[in-house]
């Protein structure tokens, strides 16, 4: 009983935390992109340097060192 009681615990924890805030920072198709910097493989990237003169993809990677 007490390890059930945990796991919703944990569970309403990991909602709160992760899943929430995801929500309501979700851009859709067609909004503009918030201005940041942020490092890269090529050094400094600010996104506002590249307005009208590149398309941006931008692909985050979330879980990518978390085991699956």
């Amino acid at each position: 009983m007490r390890s059930k009681i945990i796991k919703i615990i944990v569970a309403a924890i990991l909602v709160t935390v992760i899943v929430m805030p995801t929500m309501s920072l979700a851009l859709q198709a067609g909004d503009k992109a918030p201005r940041f910097k942020g490092n890269s493989t090529q050094g400094v990237i600010d996104l506002a340097d590249l307005i009208g003169k590149k398309n941006v993809v931008l692909a985050l990677y979330f879980a990518i060192f978390t085991p699956v």
